[in-house]
């Protein structure tokens, strides 16, 4: 069982910028592509970034594209993504998973890590 714990979120002004790590424990993530999601109070759970596990490709949401980056060190067992330019509508809890491939949707993602809040002032 891989097990995913994320750090980095925090309280950042409009404009601001943050990275957050997911750090895989247990089992390595070998193998496995990882993904960020973002759930905001009463909403669904919503695809931010994914990259396989070589790190040579990736997938962004297109509200992200250009603003935020994915990126792996499989000598960490750590995957970041560094968000910049942050709006208050990129306010919500964040949470990394890890999958077979490139997913965008949840479903495919068979560990969760118990998630960082990120909260953007305006």
């Amino acid at each position: 069982q891989v097990r995913l714990a994320e750090s980095g979120g925090g309280l950042v002004q409009a404009g601001g910028s943050l990275r957050l790590s997911c750090a895989a424990s247990g089992r390595t993530f070998s193998g496995y592509a990882i993904g960020w999601f973002r759930q905001a109070p009463g909403k669904e759970r919503e695809f931010v970034a994914t990259i396989s596990w070589t790190g040579g490709s990736t997938v962004y949401a297109d509200s992200v594209k250009g603003r935020f980056t994915i990126s792996r060190d499989n000598a960490k067992n750590t995957v970041y993504l560094q968000m910049n330019s942050l709006k208050p509508e990129d306010t919500a809890g964040y949470y990394c998973g890890s999958s077979v491939s490139l997913h965008v949707t949840p479903t495919l993602y068979n560990y969760w890590g118990q998630g960082t809040q990120v909260t953007v002032s305006s």
